[in-house]
Protein backbone atom coordinates (compact mmCIF):
# COMPACT_ATOMS: atom_id res chain seq x y z
CA UNK A 1 0.00 0.00 0.00
CA UNK A 2 1.22 3.22 -1.21
CA UNK A 3 1.37 6.66 1.06
CA UNK A 4 -0.87 8.12 -1.72
CA UNK A 5 -3.60 5.35 -1.38
CA UNK A 6 -3.65 5.31 2.46
CA UNK A 7 -4.44 8.75 2.65
CA UNK A 8 -7.23 8.31 0.34
CA UNK A 9 -8.76 5.96 2.15
CA UNK A 10 -7.98 7.73 5.92
CA UNK A 11 -10.07 10.91 4.63
CA UNK A 12 -12.88 9.06 3.09
CA UNK A 13 -13.32 6.99 6.49
CA UNK A 14 -13.24 10.49 8.05
CA UNK A 15 -15.46 11.81 5.70
CA UNK A 16 -18.05 9.19 6.64
CA UNK A 17 -18.03 9.93 10.48
CA UNK A 18 -18.54 13.76 10.01
CA UNK A 19 -21.46 12.96 7.85
CA UNK A 20 -22.93 10.98 10.53
CA UNK A 21 -22.12 13.71 13.03
CA UNK A 22 -24.05 16.70 11.54
CA UNK A 23 -27.03 14.42 10.29
CA UNK A 24 -28.09 14.20 14.30
CA UNK A 25 -24.82 12.70 15.68
CA UNK A 26 -24.84 8.57 16.70
CA UNK A 27 -27.43 6.72 18.48
CA UNK A 28 -25.51 5.26 21.63
CA UNK A 29 -25.52 1.45 20.80
CA UNK A 30 -24.40 3.04 17.73
CA UNK A 31 -21.12 4.55 19.09
CA UNK A 32 -20.60 1.57 21.56
CA UNK A 33 -20.60 -0.79 18.03
CA UNK A 34 -18.13 1.67 16.56
CA UNK A 35 -16.05 1.72 19.25
CA UNK A 36 -15.99 -2.02 19.85
CA UNK A 37 -14.77 -1.84 16.19
CA UNK A 38 -12.37 0.91 16.77
CA UNK A 39 -10.65 -1.24 19.55
CA UNK A 40 -10.85 -4.45 17.59
CA UNK A 41 -9.08 -2.35 14.75
CA UNK A 42 -6.27 -1.18 16.92
CA UNK A 43 -5.89 -4.66 18.14
CA UNK A 44 -5.71 -6.58 14.86
CA UNK A 45 -2.79 -3.53 13.88
CA UNK A 46 -0.77 -4.28 16.92
CA UNK A 47 -1.12 -7.91 16.07
CA UNK A 48 0.06 -7.06 12.41
CA UNK A 49 3.17 -5.26 13.59
CA UNK A 50 4.54 -7.86 15.10
CA UNK A 51 4.80 -9.97 11.70
CA UNK A 52 5.11 -7.17 9.25
CA UNK A 53 8.64 -4.76 9.11
CA UNK A 54 8.44 -2.27 6.43
CA UNK A 55 11.87 -0.67 4.99
CA UNK A 56 11.60 1.79 2.22
CA UNK A 57 13.35 4.84 0.64
CA UNK A 58 10.72 7.49 0.69
CA UNK A 59 11.00 10.30 -1.89
CA UNK A 60 12.46 13.95 -1.06
CA UNK A 61 10.74 15.04 1.61
CA UNK A 62 11.62 12.20 3.99
CA UNK A 63 15.27 13.73 3.95
CA UNK A 64 14.75 15.95 7.05
CA UNK A 65 13.35 12.80 9.00
CA UNK A 66 15.60 10.10 10.94
CA UNK A 67 16.58 6.60 9.39
CA UNK A 68 13.53 4.89 11.04
CA UNK A 69 11.42 7.57 10.14
CA UNK A 70 12.11 7.40 6.58
CA UNK A 71 13.01 3.21 6.17
CA UNK A 72 10.76 1.31 8.30
CA UNK A 73 8.14 1.45 6.51
CA UNK A 74 7.28 -0.95 4.22
CA UNK A 75 8.81 -4.54 4.18
CA UNK A 76 7.23 -7.90 5.45
CA UNK A 77 9.23 -11.12 7.02
CA UNK A 78 8.66 -13.46 4.48
CA UNK A 79 10.10 -17.07 6.22
CA UNK A 80 7.65 -19.03 3.77
CA UNK A 81 10.47 -17.89 0.71
CA UNK A 82 13.28 -19.95 2.56
CA UNK A 83 13.91 -23.24 1.03
CA UNK A 84 12.28 -26.24 3.02
CA UNK A 85 9.43 -23.24 3.65
CA UNK A 86 11.03 -23.30 7.14
CA UNK A 87 12.81 -20.83 8.87
CA UNK A 88 16.45 -21.36 8.74
CA UNK A 89 18.24 -21.34 11.78
CA UNK A 90 22.17 -20.43 11.92
CA UNK A 91 24.03 -20.59 15.18
CA UNK A 92 20.95 -21.03 17.36
CA UNK A 93 19.54 -17.63 15.99
CA UNK A 94 16.28 -17.79 13.80
CA UNK A 95 17.19 -15.96 10.22
CA UNK A 96 14.41 -13.76 9.34
CA UNK A 97 13.74 -12.09 6.02
CA UNK A 98 12.84 -9.11 4.79
CA UNK A 99 11.60 -7.64 1.73
CA UNK A 100 13.24 -4.32 1.23
CA UNK A 101 11.09 -2.01 -1.10
CA UNK A 102 13.23 1.10 -2.64
CA UNK A 103 10.65 2.83 -4.64
CA UNK A 104 13.36 5.47 -5.81
CA UNK A 105 12.27 9.04 -5.09
CA UNK A 106 13.28 10.67 -8.63
CA UNK A 107 10.55 8.81 -10.39
CA UNK A 108 7.90 10.09 -8.34
CA UNK A 109 8.77 13.66 -9.97
CA UNK A 110 7.47 12.33 -13.93
CA UNK A 111 3.80 12.61 -14.67
CA UNK A 112 3.67 8.32 -15.15
CA UNK A 113 1.74 8.26 -18.25
CA UNK A 114 4.47 10.73 -19.76
CA UNK A 115 7.07 7.57 -18.78
CA UNK A 116 5.79 4.87 -21.14
CA UNK A 117 6.05 7.27 -24.24
CA UNK A 118 9.92 7.14 -25.71
CA UNK A 119 8.84 9.13 -28.53
CA UNK A 120 8.64 12.03 -26.21
CA UNK A 121 11.56 11.00 -23.65
CA UNK A 122 14.08 13.73 -25.81
CA UNK A 123 14.17 16.75 -27.51
CA UNK A 124 13.83 16.51 -31.11
CA UNK A 125 17.22 17.91 -32.66
CA UNK A 126 19.05 17.53 -35.83
CA UNK A 127 22.07 15.35 -35.68
CA UNK A 128 25.29 16.20 -36.23
CA UNK A 129 26.66 12.75 -36.42
CA UNK A 130 24.17 12.04 -39.37
CA UNK A 131 26.35 11.02 -41.81
CA UNK A 132 29.41 10.09 -39.85
CA UNK A 133 31.57 7.04 -41.07
CA UNK A 134 34.36 5.54 -40.13
CA UNK A 135 37.84 6.72 -41.93
CA UNK A 136 40.38 3.94 -43.51
CA UNK A 137 42.45 2.70 -40.95
CA UNK A 138 45.64 4.68 -40.78
CA UNK A 139 48.64 2.32 -42.28
CA UNK A 140 50.58 -0.16 -40.43
CA UNK A 141 52.86 0.69 -37.62
CA UNK A 142 55.15 -2.09 -36.25
CA UNK A 143 55.76 0.26 -33.52
CA UNK A 144 52.54 -0.19 -31.84
CA UNK A 145 50.70 -3.32 -31.66
CA UNK A 146 47.28 -4.96 -30.02
CA UNK A 147 43.98 -2.69 -29.88
CA UNK A 148 43.53 1.00 -30.75
CA UNK A 149 40.83 3.58 -30.20
CA UNK A 150 39.00 4.65 -33.44
CA UNK A 151 37.04 7.97 -34.03
CA UNK A 152 33.90 8.74 -32.34
CA UNK A 153 31.50 11.64 -33.09
CA UNK A 154 30.30 13.38 -29.95
CA UNK A 155 28.41 16.40 -30.40
CA UNK A 156 28.85 19.42 -28.27
CA UNK A 157 28.30 19.10 -24.81
CA UNK A 158 25.12 22.09 -24.87
CA UNK A 159 23.43 19.98 -27.83
CA UNK A 160 24.23 16.35 -25.27
CA UNK A 161 22.32 18.15 -22.72
CA UNK A 162 19.73 19.32 -24.68
CA UNK A 163 18.88 15.37 -25.36
CA UNK A 164 18.71 14.28 -22.22
CA UNK A 165 15.37 12.12 -21.87
CA UNK A 166 13.06 14.16 -19.95
CA UNK A 167 11.26 11.44 -18.10
CA UNK A 168 12.72 7.87 -16.94
CA UNK A 169 12.74 5.04 -20.24
CA UNK A 170 9.93 2.77 -19.96
CA UNK A 171 10.75 -0.57 -18.18
CA UNK A 172 9.88 -3.77 -19.87
CA UNK A 173 7.50 -6.04 -17.97
CA UNK A 174 9.13 -5.45 -14.69
CA UNK A 175 8.08 -2.36 -12.87
CA UNK A 176 8.62 -3.09 -9.35
CA UNK A 177 11.42 -4.39 -7.74
CA UNK A 178 12.29 -5.46 -4.10
CA UNK A 179 15.56 -6.85 -2.48
CA UNK A 180 15.86 -9.41 -0.08
CA UNK A 181 17.52 -8.55 3.74
CA UNK A 182 18.19 -11.42 5.88
CA UNK A 183 19.77 -10.88 10.00
CA UNK A 184 21.55 -14.39 9.85
CA UNK A 185 22.31 -15.25 6.22
CA UNK A 186 23.35 -19.18 6.51
CA UNK A 187 24.75 -21.23 3.55
CA UNK A 188 22.06 -24.06 3.01
CA UNK A 189 23.14 -25.66 -0.46
CA UNK A 190 26.83 -26.65 -1.77
CA UNK A 191 27.11 -24.01 -3.79
CA UNK A 192 28.22 -20.05 -3.57
CA UNK A 193 27.46 -16.98 -1.85
CA UNK A 194 28.17 -14.97 0.74
CA UNK A 195 27.14 -13.33 3.72
CA UNK A 196 27.44 -10.02 1.88
CA UNK A 197 25.20 -11.08 -0.82
CA UNK A 198 23.61 -14.31 0.86
CA UNK A 199 23.34 -17.60 -0.18
CA UNK A 200 20.17 -17.77 -2.96
CA UNK A 201 19.41 -21.88 -3.37
CA UNK A 202 19.54 -23.21 -6.61
CA UNK A 203 15.16 -22.63 -7.24
CA UNK A 204 15.68 -19.00 -5.76
CA UNK A 205 18.37 -18.52 -8.19
CA UNK A 206 16.48 -20.07 -11.07
CA UNK A 207 13.45 -17.98 -10.16
CA UNK A 208 14.98 -14.89 -10.10
CA UNK A 209 15.08 -15.01 -14.32
CA UNK A 210 11.75 -15.64 -14.28
CA UNK A 211 10.64 -11.76 -15.22
CA UNK A 212 7.37 -10.77 -13.88
CA UNK A 213 5.65 -7.69 -13.41
CA UNK A 214 6.90 -7.53 -9.57
CA UNK A 215 9.90 -9.16 -8.07
CA UNK A 216 11.98 -9.66 -5.20
CA UNK A 217 15.58 -10.75 -5.74
CA UNK A 218 19.08 -11.06 -3.89
CA UNK A 219 20.96 -7.77 -4.53
CA UNK A 220 23.65 -8.14 -1.90
CA UNK A 221 23.68 -5.74 1.17
CA UNK A 222 21.68 -8.48 2.33
CA UNK A 223 22.02 -7.81 6.39
CA UNK A 224 19.96 -4.17 5.55
CA UNK A 225 17.75 -2.58 3.27
CA UNK A 226 19.76 0.66 3.32
CA UNK A 227 22.69 -0.57 1.64
CA UNK A 228 26.06 0.86 3.24
CA UNK A 229 24.61 1.24 6.65
CA UNK A 230 25.62 -1.82 8.89
CA UNK A 231 25.39 -4.16 5.93
CA UNK A 232 29.10 -4.88 5.06
CA UNK A 233 30.49 -2.22 2.80
CA UNK A 234 30.16 0.20 5.31
CA UNK A 235 30.09 3.86 4.56
CA UNK A 236 30.11 6.92 6.77
CA UNK A 237 26.54 8.80 7.44
CA UNK A 238 27.81 11.81 5.98
CA UNK A 239 28.41 10.30 2.72
CA UNK A 240 25.75 8.22 2.55
CA UNK A 241 23.85 11.12 2.65
CA UNK A 242 25.45 12.55 -0.39
CA UNK A 243 25.48 8.96 -2.16
CA UNK A 244 21.74 9.42 -1.70
CA UNK A 245 20.63 12.77 -2.93
CA UNK A 246 19.02 13.11 -5.86
CA UNK A 247 21.39 13.15 -9.04
CA UNK A 248 20.61 12.98 -12.86
CA UNK A 249 24.19 11.94 -13.45
CA UNK A 250 27.02 10.46 -11.47
CA UNK A 251 30.45 8.93 -12.38
CA UNK A 252 31.99 6.43 -10.56
CA UNK A 253 35.05 4.24 -9.95
CA UNK A 254 36.68 2.37 -7.26
CA UNK A 255 40.71 1.41 -5.90
CA UNK A 256 40.88 -1.66 -3.24
CA UNK A 257 43.67 -3.02 -2.30
CA UNK A 258 45.42 -0.10 -3.47
CA UNK A 259 45.78 -1.70 -6.63
CA UNK A 260 45.65 1.27 -8.81
CA UNK A 261 46.85 5.38 -8.70
CA UNK A 262 44.22 7.81 -9.40
CA UNK A 263 43.54 9.25 -12.64
CA UNK A 264 41.98 12.58 -13.05
CA UNK A 265 39.47 13.19 -15.91
CA UNK A 266 40.46 15.75 -18.64
CA UNK A 267 37.76 17.49 -21.03
CA UNK A 268 34.87 17.41 -18.53
CA UNK A 269 32.81 21.00 -19.58
CA UNK A 270 31.72 23.17 -16.78
CA UNK A 271 28.44 21.78 -16.70
CA UNK A 272 29.81 18.60 -15.70
CA UNK A 273 32.16 19.94 -12.95
CA UNK A 274 29.49 21.66 -11.78
CA UNK A 275 26.50 19.28 -11.60
CA UNK A 276 27.88 16.05 -12.26
CA UNK A 277 29.55 14.00 -9.26
CA UNK A 278 32.58 11.95 -9.47
CA UNK A 279 32.83 9.63 -7.09
CA UNK A 280 35.35 6.94 -6.04
CA UNK A 281 35.12 4.13 -3.54
CA UNK A 282 38.77 3.22 -1.69
CA UNK A 283 39.03 0.82 1.22
CA UNK A 284 41.33 1.84 4.18
CA UNK A 285 44.81 0.32 2.54
CA UNK A 286 44.29 2.62 0.05
CA UNK A 287 43.23 5.58 2.16
CA UNK A 288 45.91 5.25 4.69
CA UNK A 289 48.55 5.04 1.00
CA UNK A 290 46.56 8.59 0.06
CA UNK A 291 46.72 10.00 3.25
CA UNK A 292 50.58 9.33 3.94
CA UNK A 293 51.12 10.54 0.18
CA UNK A 294 49.46 13.74 1.28
CA UNK A 295 47.17 13.34 -1.72
CA UNK A 296 43.64 13.09 0.49
CA UNK A 297 43.14 15.48 2.88
CA UNK A 298 39.82 16.72 5.45
CA UNK A 299 37.98 18.09 2.66
CA UNK A 300 37.79 14.31 1.04
CA UNK A 301 38.45 15.57 -2.16
CA UNK A 302 41.26 14.15 -4.83
CA UNK A 303 41.04 16.61 -8.07
CA UNK A 304 37.71 16.08 -9.37
CA UNK A 305 37.03 12.74 -7.06
CA UNK A 306 34.87 12.83 -4.14
CA UNK A 307 36.49 10.01 -2.15
CA UNK A 308 34.27 7.59 -0.37
CA UNK A 309 36.06 5.24 2.43
CA UNK A 310 34.54 2.10 2.66
CA UNK A 311 34.99 -0.01 5.77
CA UNK A 312 34.19 -3.52 6.94
CA UNK A 313 34.80 -4.41 3.37
CA UNK A 314 32.88 -7.74 2.66
CA UNK A 315 35.83 -9.89 0.93
CA UNK A 316 39.07 -10.84 1.34
CA UNK A 317 39.87 -9.80 -2.36
CA UNK A 318 39.87 -6.82 -3.47
CA UNK A 319 38.91 -7.34 -6.87
CA UNK A 320 35.67 -8.42 -5.82
CA UNK A 321 34.98 -5.67 -3.38
CA UNK A 322 35.32 -3.33 -6.53
CA UNK A 323 32.40 -5.75 -8.02
CA UNK A 324 30.00 -4.39 -5.35
CA UNK A 325 29.57 -0.57 -7.48
CA UNK A 326 30.92 -1.90 -10.34
CA UNK A 327 27.77 -3.86 -10.41
CA UNK A 328 25.51 -2.60 -8.06
CA UNK A 329 25.54 1.42 -8.04
CA UNK A 330 21.59 1.30 -8.53
CA UNK A 331 21.70 0.48 -4.76
CA UNK A 332 24.56 2.58 -3.44
CA UNK A 333 22.86 5.53 -6.03
CA UNK A 334 18.76 5.13 -4.78
CA UNK A 335 17.95 8.17 -6.49
CA UNK A 336 20.29 8.59 -9.66
CA UNK A 337 18.83 8.62 -12.68
CA UNK A 338 21.89 7.94 -15.46
CA UNK A 339 25.71 6.61 -14.40
CA UNK A 340 28.94 6.39 -15.96
CA UNK A 341 31.32 3.35 -14.05
CA UNK A 342 35.16 3.16 -14.83
CA UNK A 343 37.82 0.87 -13.32
CA UNK A 344 39.94 3.01 -11.12
CA UNK A 345 43.08 2.06 -13.74
CA UNK A 346 41.18 4.45 -16.11
CA UNK A 347 41.56 8.36 -16.93
CA UNK A 348 38.32 9.71 -18.51
CA UNK A 349 38.51 12.51 -21.31
CA UNK A 350 35.55 13.20 -22.62
CA UNK A 351 32.42 15.11 -21.14
CA UNK A 352 30.41 13.06 -19.37
CA UNK A 353 26.95 14.19 -21.09
CA UNK A 354 28.95 13.35 -24.48
CA UNK A 355 29.53 9.84 -23.61
CA UNK A 356 25.78 9.24 -22.26
CA UNK A 357 24.40 10.81 -25.43
CA UNK A 358 26.39 8.61 -28.19
CA UNK A 359 25.76 5.13 -26.46
CA UNK A 360 22.36 5.34 -25.06
CA UNK A 361 20.38 8.47 -25.73
CA UNK A 362 21.18 8.38 -29.38
CA UNK A 363 20.35 4.28 -29.43
CA UNK A 364 17.14 4.73 -27.20
CA UNK A 365 19.70 2.01 -24.89
CA UNK A 366 19.24 1.77 -21.11
CA UNK A 367 22.51 -0.35 -21.05
CA UNK A 368 25.53 -0.07 -23.07
CA UNK A 369 28.98 -1.86 -22.18
CA UNK A 370 32.07 -2.80 -24.91
CA UNK A 371 32.65 -6.03 -26.77
CA UNK A 372 35.98 -7.58 -25.61
CA UNK A 373 38.42 -6.56 -28.39
CA UNK A 374 39.32 -10.05 -29.02
CA UNK A 375 37.16 -12.34 -27.94
CA UNK A 376 33.75 -13.06 -28.29
CA UNK A 377 33.19 -16.71 -27.48
CA UNK A 378 32.92 -17.36 -22.97
CA UNK A 379 35.02 -20.91 -23.62
CA UNK A 380 37.93 -18.91 -25.21
CA UNK A 381 37.25 -16.03 -22.93
CA UNK A 382 37.35 -18.93 -19.93
CA UNK A 383 40.83 -20.60 -21.45
CA UNK A 384 41.96 -17.53 -21.85
CA UNK A 385 41.28 -16.27 -17.86
CA UNK A 386 43.53 -20.21 -16.91
CA UNK A 387 46.23 -19.10 -18.84
CA UNK A 388 46.72 -15.66 -17.04
CA UNK A 389 45.75 -17.47 -13.75
CA UNK A 390 43.27 -14.69 -12.96
CA UNK A 391 41.38 -17.61 -10.75
CA UNK A 392 41.96 -20.73 -10.15
CA UNK A 393 41.56 -23.09 -13.08
CA UNK A 394 39.23 -25.70 -10.98
CA UNK A 395 36.49 -22.50 -10.50
CA UNK A 396 36.64 -21.36 -13.92
CA UNK A 397 35.81 -24.90 -15.18
CA UNK A 398 33.22 -25.86 -12.65
CA UNK A 399 31.43 -22.49 -13.37
CA UNK A 400 31.95 -23.25 -17.37
CA UNK A 401 30.41 -26.48 -16.99
CA UNK A 402 27.69 -25.45 -15.41
CA UNK A 403 26.96 -22.96 -17.69
CA UNK A 404 27.28 -25.72 -20.65
CA UNK A 405 24.68 -27.91 -18.69
CA UNK A 406 22.23 -25.21 -18.91
CA UNK A 407 22.78 -24.71 -22.45
CA UNK A 408 25.88 -21.89 -23.34
CA UNK A 409 27.26 -22.71 -26.14
CA UNK A 410 30.08 -21.36 -28.42
CA UNK A 411 29.14 -17.95 -30.06
CA UNK A 412 28.50 -18.54 -33.53
CA UNK A 413 26.77 -15.75 -36.24
CA UNK A 414 24.15 -17.72 -35.67
CA UNK A 415 23.39 -15.37 -32.59
CA UNK A 416 23.03 -12.37 -34.74
CA UNK A 417 22.05 -9.05 -34.04
CA UNK A 418 24.01 -10.37 -31.00
CA UNK A 419 27.64 -9.58 -31.50
CA UNK A 420 29.28 -10.82 -28.62
CA UNK A 421 29.24 -12.49 -25.61
CA UNK A 422 32.18 -11.55 -23.80
CA UNK A 423 32.44 -8.22 -22.59
CA UNK A 424 35.31 -5.26 -22.02
CA UNK A 425 33.44 -5.03 -18.39
CA UNK A 426 35.71 -1.79 -17.66
CA UNK A 427 33.27 0.76 -18.59
CA UNK A 428 29.44 0.41 -17.87
CA UNK A 429 26.76 3.17 -18.84
CA UNK A 430 23.61 2.42 -17.35
CA UNK A 431 19.87 4.19 -16.78
CA UNK A 432 18.96 3.62 -13.46
CA UNK A 433 14.91 1.82 -14.19
CA UNK A 434 13.88 -1.83 -13.28
CA UNK A 435 15.34 -3.43 -15.83
CA UNK A 436 18.66 -2.48 -15.57
CA UNK A 437 18.46 -2.44 -12.02
CA UNK A 438 17.01 -6.32 -11.91
CA UNK A 439 20.29 -7.01 -14.62
CA UNK A 440 22.61 -5.84 -12.49
CA UNK A 441 21.32 -7.69 -9.21
CA UNK A 442 21.25 -10.73 -11.42
CA UNK A 443 24.94 -10.71 -12.73
CA UNK A 444 26.21 -9.51 -9.42
CA UNK A 445 24.43 -12.80 -8.09
CA UNK A 446 26.50 -14.74 -10.68
CA UNK A 447 29.76 -13.36 -9.51
CA UNK A 448 29.10 -13.94 -5.83
CA UNK A 449 27.59 -17.29 -6.84
CA UNK A 450 30.76 -18.33 -8.99
CA UNK A 451 34.34 -16.38 -9.71
CA UNK A 452 34.69 -13.12 -9.94
CA UNK A 453 35.71 -13.04 -13.15
CA UNK A 454 32.04 -11.51 -14.42
CA UNK A 455 32.77 -11.71 -18.03
CA UNK A 456 32.07 -15.58 -17.95
CA UNK A 457 28.78 -14.55 -16.68
CA UNK A 458 27.59 -12.27 -18.41
CA UNK A 459 25.98 -13.75 -21.92
CA UNK A 460 24.47 -15.90 -19.40
CA UNK A 461 22.13 -13.63 -17.10
CA UNK A 462 21.90 -11.41 -20.69
CA UNK A 463 20.67 -14.19 -22.61
CA UNK A 464 18.05 -15.50 -19.99
CA UNK A 465 16.45 -12.10 -19.53
CA UNK A 466 16.27 -10.89 -23.18
CA UNK A 467 14.76 -14.57 -23.90
CA UNK A 468 11.62 -13.26 -22.10
CA UNK A 469 11.74 -9.43 -22.28
CA UNK A 470 12.22 -6.66 -25.27
CA UNK A 471 14.93 -5.52 -24.25
CA UNK A 472 18.72 -5.59 -25.35
CA UNK A 473 22.09 -4.19 -24.51
CA UNK A 474 24.33 -1.46 -26.80
CA UNK A 475 27.67 -3.91 -26.78
CA UNK A 476 29.69 -0.86 -28.74
CA UNK A 477 33.20 -1.71 -30.18
CA UNK A 478 35.87 -1.61 -27.80
CA UNK A 479 38.04 1.07 -29.95
CA UNK A 480 35.25 3.32 -29.15
CA UNK A 481 35.26 2.82 -25.46
CA UNK A 482 39.03 3.54 -25.87
CA UNK A 483 38.23 7.21 -27.46
CA UNK A 484 37.01 8.20 -24.06
CA UNK A 485 39.63 6.46 -22.00
CA UNK A 486 42.61 5.90 -21.65
CA UNK A 487 44.11 2.88 -19.59
CA UNK A 488 46.98 3.20 -17.19
CA UNK A 489 48.80 0.15 -15.59
CA UNK A 490 48.22 -1.31 -12.04
CA UNK A 491 50.32 -0.10 -9.53
CA UNK A 492 52.45 -2.95 -9.06
CA UNK A 493 53.44 -3.12 -12.42
CA UNK A 494 54.22 0.54 -12.43
CA UNK A 495 56.72 0.37 -9.66
CA UNK A 496 57.75 -2.68 -11.03
CA UNK A 497 59.23 -0.90 -14.02
CA UNK A 498 60.42 2.18 -12.21
CA UNK A 499 62.14 -0.41 -9.66
CA UNK A 500 63.66 -1.71 -13.34
CA UNK A 501 64.53 1.56 -14.40
CA UNK A 502 66.31 2.53 -11.34
CA UNK A 503 68.44 -1.27 -11.16
CA UNK A 504 68.98 -1.13 -15.01
CA UNK A 505 72.88 0.29 -15.92
CA UNK A 506 72.44 3.07 -18.30
CA UNK A 507 72.86 1.55 -21.40
CA UNK A 508 75.08 4.77 -22.92
CA UNK A 509 78.26 4.14 -20.41
CA UNK A 510 78.01 -0.07 -21.54
CA UNK A 511 78.62 1.27 -25.60
CA UNK A 512 80.97 3.73 -24.49
CA UNK A 513 83.31 1.21 -23.52
CA UNK A 514 83.29 -0.63 -26.94
CA UNK A 515 84.41 2.40 -28.75
CA UNK A 516 87.99 3.16 -30.04
CA UNK A 517 89.84 5.50 -28.65
CA UNK A 518 90.87 8.54 -30.85
CA UNK A 519 95.04 8.78 -30.78
CA UNK A 520 96.74 12.22 -30.36
CA UNK A 521 96.60 14.22 -33.59
CA UNK A 522 99.56 14.01 -35.21
CA UNK A 523 101.44 17.04 -36.92
CA UNK A 524 103.62 17.44 -39.80
CA UNK A 525 105.73 14.36 -40.85
CA UNK A 526 104.63 12.30 -38.10
CA UNK A 527 101.40 12.61 -39.08
CA UNK A 528 99.56 8.85 -39.99
CA UNK A 529 96.35 7.20 -40.24
CA UNK A 530 95.57 4.53 -38.42
CA UNK A 531 97.18 2.68 -34.97
CA UNK A 532 100.75 1.91 -34.94
CA UNK A 533 101.62 -1.93 -35.39
CA UNK A 534 102.26 -4.46 -31.98
CA UNK A 535 105.58 -5.25 -31.94
CA UNK A 536 105.97 -9.01 -32.52
CA UNK A 537 106.61 -11.26 -29.85
CA UNK A 538 109.95 -13.35 -31.03
CA UNK A 539 111.61 -16.26 -28.86
CA UNK A 540 114.47 -13.98 -28.82
CA UNK A 541 113.13 -11.15 -27.13
CA UNK A 542 109.59 -13.15 -25.39
CA UNK A 543 111.67 -12.96 -22.16
CA UNK A 544 112.17 -9.44 -22.07
CA UNK A 545 108.39 -8.97 -23.58
CA UNK A 546 107.19 -10.09 -20.09
CA UNK A 547 108.92 -8.18 -17.64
Amino acid sequence: MTGGSLGLRLSGSFGSLQQQAQNGGLQPQNARKVGMLILASFAVLGFMTGFFTVNKEDDFDGYGFPFDTRYITKSYVTPWLLPGNEVIHSNSKINKVLVCDYRTGWATLFNASAVGDSSTSATVLTNPCKGFAFPPPPPGDTRRIGPRPCPVCYIPVEQAIARMPRFPSPSPIVHHLTYFSEENPSKTEANGGSDFGGYPSLKQRNDSFNIKESMTVHCGFVKGCRAGYQTGFDIDMADLEVLEQFHEVIVASAIFGNYDVIQQPKNIGETARSKVPFFMFIDEETERYMRNSSLLGSDKQVGLWRIIVVRNVPYTDPRRNGKVPKLLLHRLFPNTRFSIWIDGKLQLVVDPYQILERFLWRHNATFAISRHYRRFDVFEEAEANKAGAKYDNASIDYQIEFYKKEGLTPYTTAKLPITSDVPEGCVIIREHIPITNLFSCLWFNEVDRFTSRDQLSFSTVRDKVVAQVNWSINMFLDCERRNFVIQAYHRDLLEQRAQMARTRPPPALVRARTLPKKGPVRRGRDKRSGPRKRRRVTPKNRENYFI
